[in-house]
């Protein structure tokens, strides 16, 4: 379809945003939610206003916020062609033993239960389209990290693409799951040496949609360079 539609969680920085510029020189209209609205409303500017870009302030580990999100997508542009599942949040020192638990729970509704909510109200028009949805896991929900119940949530991501590719097989959806290692992004209160950059990780998502519809991309794992000794 020509113009098609993304629908983007997170999108107000880091991959999220970087993502929505690269989809918007493909072609897509665009749908940009997250919790900053003046991040999201300059960025929705930037790629061509109300045509070709809406900004949505949405708390995803809300239901009613999420409801309200896809409503006003479909309300807007009238179907829905493509979903990434991007909103996360990071981690909190201590390991198991001493993190702040609050972290802990805010990490965890944002990144499982959130996931989670995003993939129920957007399947019913994704089916409708036959379109694509892709989650952001990561290279931690492949590993086993010391003390981090972040990789924990990683890899519940990754059991909800596997599950979710399996609940949606013969629909004519396809689900990727976009797997970055350390990237430069908000994450970190200093930028790590050693880093992808956001639109490395948004060159993957273009990469799985700009796919034919006869093939379904299940993972792209992509990792900085490692360093020179």
């Amino acid at each position: 379809m020509a113009e098609p539609v993304l629908l983007i969680t997170g999108a107000s920085s880091g991959i999220g945003a970087e993502t929505a510029r690269q989809a918007g020189n493909a072609g897509y209209r665009l749908a940009l939610a997250a919790r900053s609205a003046t991040q999201l409303e300059s960025l929705a500017e930037e790629l061509g206003g109300q045509d070709r870009a809406i900004a949505i302030s949405c708390d995803v580990t809300s239901e009613a916020d999420q409801r309200a999100m896809v409503a006003q997508v479909l309300d807007h542009f009238g179907r829905i062609d493509a979903v990434f599942a991007n909103a996360g949040r990071g981690g909190s020192p201590g390991g198991f033993s001493g993190a702040d638990t609050q972290a802990w729970r805010d990490m965890i509704l944002t990144n499982i239960y959130g996931v989670g909510l995003t993939l129920q109200f957007t399947i019913p028009a994704l089916r409708e389209s036959r379109g694509h949805l892709l989650l952001t896991g990561s290279a931690a929900g492949r590993v086993t990290i010391p003390g981090s119940m972040y990789s924990a949530t990683k890899w519940a991501v990754s059991a909800i693409g596997y599950g979710v590719r399996e609940e949606l097989r013969g629909s004519g959806v396809r689900v990727t799951l976009i797997e970055p290692g350390m990237v430069n992004t908000p994450f970190f209160d200093e930028p790590p040496q050693h880093a992808l950059e956001p639109v490395d990780v948004a060159r993957s998502v273009i990469y799985a949609l700009s796919q034919p519809p006869h093939v379904d991309v299940n993972e792209i794992l992509v990792r900085p360079t490692p360093a020179s000794e």
